[in-house]
């Protein structure tokens, strides 16, 4: 317990960090003047607190003098992009070209402009003369989907100019200079990770069937609200499971990403075991975008997995540091009970539309249609919830029974339904 009370205090300390003697007057010239990543003030570490929305690391932004803006850390995406381009409108931004932007999903790719010479910041964490890249339209709508306003999506190169620690269980992310962090034992277990075309990956993930270990190389995608997918084409060895539900399985740059979910038995992550884990199976349409042919990777984990732990990237030594926070290791992998999906709109994305229902499904029996509204859930205002805590009273129990009350063309209706464990 003191060594843990110990550790918080010098972290706080971290947020305040060292400073020079100079003015403030002189630390700004300076800061205006340096180029690329750091910490204002000379500091060398930092704490930056973050909010997580249906499994996405939701962090706190501002371009050049824009207001705080809400962006998705994903060590998926090699560089700065702004989804929203009303978020930079008043910006005065320096657009020099435009491109195609290709990815996983089933549209065709997107335009979107680069904008050159911009500042970055996210708490003390400063970056000058970055180049980013605006979409011509919010085409991904992800506010929608996650619940709150999203205006883009960063993470190559926080990952790769600091030592990232995201703490799930506090919702904090550590920002270290790379020769201020030191590897110590009680910070978790150490595995070696490999730094391709921008990505992280490791090979320390194996699936277990029948007392078979099979090792397979993942990517470890902080964008991804999922807890494993495996790309069928490149896990001959792995045994799909026969149980399978076709499922909508997010949206990726290109649009929706459609393919089937499944359990698989037990997976090994590091020395820890994980069973009957919620697993994604893309079909090859919607992924084969994401997927390099020159990486050989078998899949990835997202942040239903990752947010078990506390987890450090060192990208400049090849390394990822894990340690589990216990009580959320045990919790069980689960999915939708009901069969709706939902998206969010109005003011402050708290009306909820029903933008699919899946046939056969509790959801599907009880009549709900697509694009019914939801009033109330279980004697609650709908209002008064946000999205993800919409999808933990829908995923909670088998059996538990939903009270709704919906609105359809004007008209109001009431029904319920009970949960069901569909995979």
């Amino acid at each position: 317990m003191m060594k843990h009370l110990a550790v918080k205090i010098l972290i706080g300390m971290g947020v305040w960090g060292v400073f020079s003697p100079d003015t403030s007057a002189q630390i700004s010239k300076k800061n205006a003047e340096k180029f690329g990543f750091f910490l204002e003030g000379n500091r060398r570490f930092t704490k930056i607190p973050f909010q997580l929305h249906a499994n996405l690391i939701v962090v706190p932004i501002k371009i050049n003098n824009s207001d705080t803006l809400r962006f998705i850390l994903d060590t998926g995406v090699s560089t700065t992009i702004v989804t929203d381009p009303a978020a930079v409108q008043k910006q005065n931004l320096h657009f020099t070209r435009q491109v195609k932007l290709a990815g996983a999903g089933e549209g065709t790719p997107i335009t979107a402009s680069v904008a050159i010479g911009n500042t970055i910041r996210m708490g003390v964490m400063r970056a000058n003369f970055q180049n980013i890249v605006v979409l011509n339209e919010d085409a991904l709508k992800l506010s929608e989907y996650v619940g709150v306003p999203i205006h883009g999506i960063f993470g190559y190169d926080i990952f790769n100019n600091f030592v990232v620690t995201i703490d799930f269980g506090e919702r904090n992310i550590y920002l270290f200079e790379p020769g201020s962090y030191k590897y110590r034992k009680w910070k978790g277990d150490k595995y070696p990770i490999s730094v391709e075309e921008t990505k992280p990956y490791v090979a320390m993930l194996a699936v277990v069937d029948k007392g078979r270990e099979t090792p397979i190389k993942v990517l470890i995608d902080t964008g991804a609200g999922h807890a494993l997918l495996l790309d069928r084409s490149a896990v001959d060895a792995v045994k799909i499971p026969e149980k399978q539900l076709k499922a909508q399985l997010g949206r990726g740059l290109n649009g929706v990403i459609n393919g089937s979910l499944g359990r698989i038995e037990k997976i090994k992550f590091g020395r820890h075991e994980l069973r009957d884990v919620l697993t994604s199976f893309p079909d090859s349409l919607s992924f084969g975008m994401k997927v390099s042919p020159i990486n050989e990777r078998q899949g990835n984990i997202g942040c239903e997995l990752l947010r078990r732990f506390r987890v450090t990237f060192n990208y400049n030594e090849r390394y990822l540091v894990l340690k589990p926070i216990r009580q959320t290791l045990k919790e069980t992998f689960e999915h939708d009970m009901s069969g709706v999906e939902l998206r969010a709109r109005g003011i402050d994305l708290r009306e909820y539309v029903i933008d699919n229902v899946m046939g056969d499904s509790p959801a599907s029996r009880a009549g709900l249609q697509k694009d019914d509204v939801i009033v109330y859930i279980n004697n609650q205002q709908a209002n008064e919830l946000n999205i993800s805590q919409i999808y933990k009273m829908l995923q909670r129990k088998e059996g538990d029974e939903i009270l709704l009350l919906l609105r359809r063309e004007g008209s109001v209706f009431f029904t319920k339904f009970q949960l069901k464990r569909m995979i």
